[in-house]
């Protein structure tokens, strides 16, 4: 701290502490004139879903929650079934950090962890757990499901575009789907110099978690599916989570 109120203060416990953007607030205060139709049925939800297909260049299907750990969980319930397995790395925050909800909504998932330095793992230890893709499934096995990459990583490091295509690239070909958990995407976006699209979807991810509130929002998150048809329980697991908020546009208007 400093008692020159014109010198920057910075606080590097978490980017959690930081307020609300004033563009957030002023947003918040314009949603709350009026009256909507209630459960994402607004038009503010249905204007922050365009953006989204114009910002990642794709057909695509976003609905918004509040948490991250609702993001990924959510996320990942639909890619996986409940005896299914997701692969990550060992330190990724839906291991250490969210209180086995990934496998709660899962209904009974596995999460296998990774190993490698700086946060990520490669495409070649994802390739040496998984075997020959061509392998029979055993009966008495979880059988792999789903991939999930962090990007940013817990230790503030950034998959580059190859190392997420190659992992991509190995997931897809044992049947999986991708997820990344874009709690800090817009972060890794900058700093690799390339578009939503090139970060995500292009670079083979199916699934993002898109993170807001640690870029100024209140509390909004948003689970954004590249293939719609994969998105398909995503409502239904979301209602059930209780995630589908009556008052969703505060959400939209946020993101």
């Amino acid at each position: 701290m400093t008692s020159n109120p014109n010198a920057w203060t910075v606080n590097f416990a978490s980017d959690n502490v930081a307020g609300a953007a004033p563009e957030i607030m002023a947003a918040l205060q314009e949603a709350s004139t009026g009256f909507a139709m209630p459960y994402g049925n607004d038009d503010l939800t249905e204007a922050f879903r365009r953006r989204t297909m114009e910002i990642f260049e794709t057909d695509l299907v976003a609905h918004p929650v509040a948490t991250g750990t609702a993001a990924n969980s959510l996320a990942l319930s639909v890619l996986s079934p409940p005896y299914g397995v997701v692969f990550c790395h060992e330190g990724a925050h839906i291991e250490e950090d969210e209180c086995a909800a990934p496998e709660f909504y899962i209904g009974g998932g596995k999460l296998t962890l990774l190993a490698g330095d700086n946060g990520k793992f490669s495409a070649e230890t994802l390739a040496n757990k998984l075997g020959d893709p061509s392998a029979a499934s055993a009966v008495h096995h979880a059988q792999p499901a789903a991939v999930s990459i962090s990007q940013l990583t817990e230790k503030g490091t950034a998959y580059s575009l190859d190392e997420i295509r190659a992992i991509a690239d190995v997931a897809h070909a044992h049947g999986l789907k991708l997820h990344m958990d874009g709690a800090r995407f817009t972060n890794a976006m900058l700093s690799l110099g390339c578009s939503p699209a090139e970060a995500t979807w292009k670079a083979g991810v199916d699934a993002l978690s898109f993170g807001a509130t640690k870029n100024g929002a209140f509390a909004a998150e948003a689970v954004i599916f590249f293939d719609p048809q994969a998105a398909k329980d995503f409502e239904f697991r979301r209602k059930r989570g209780g995630h589908l908020f009556s008052k969703m546009r505060f959400l939209s208007a946020q993101l």
